[in-house]
């Protein structure tokens, strides 16, 4: 039963990165097309640009969101991979740790990262 839930979580985190990393590419490759999403004008990584997104909890929220799904997903995907080599029990509770910490430590680092652009970027 616990497997099913985690791998539902892999699923639900791979659209989720799906639909984030669409919303990127919308944002950042289509502005021409869709320019309501850069404030400024202009091209999407003009200093303006990226001050007025950089401002924005609402992107802060999905850059941390991004971040967290695809850690999961990526992570939890090559947790997998690594089982399926059939790995004594002792190495599936190391690998299990050090994913587990791992990912914690890096969401932590982007989180930090993310809020700190946000909160510079209001102060400037």
């Amino acid at each position: 039963m616990r497997d099913q839930k985690l791998w539902s979580f892999h699923i639900l985190a791979g659209i989720a990165v799906g639909l984030l990393l669409g919303l990127h590419m919308i944002i950042m490759h289509l502005d021409r097309t869709f320019g309501i999403f850069n404030p400024a004008g202009g091209k999407p990584i003009a200093w303006a640009n990226v001050a007025a997104r950089s401002q924005s909890a609402w992107f802060t929220a999905g850059y941390i969101l991004l971040l967290g799904a695809a850690l999961y997903h990526g992570l939890y995907g090559f947790r997998n991979i690594l089982f399926e080599l059939s790995p004594p029990p002792g190495l599936k509770k190391a690998i299990n740790v050090l994913f587990f910490l791992g990912g914690l430590g890096l969401f932590a680092l982007g989180t930090w990262a993310a809020v700190a652009g946000c909160l510079t970027a209001r102060a400037l």
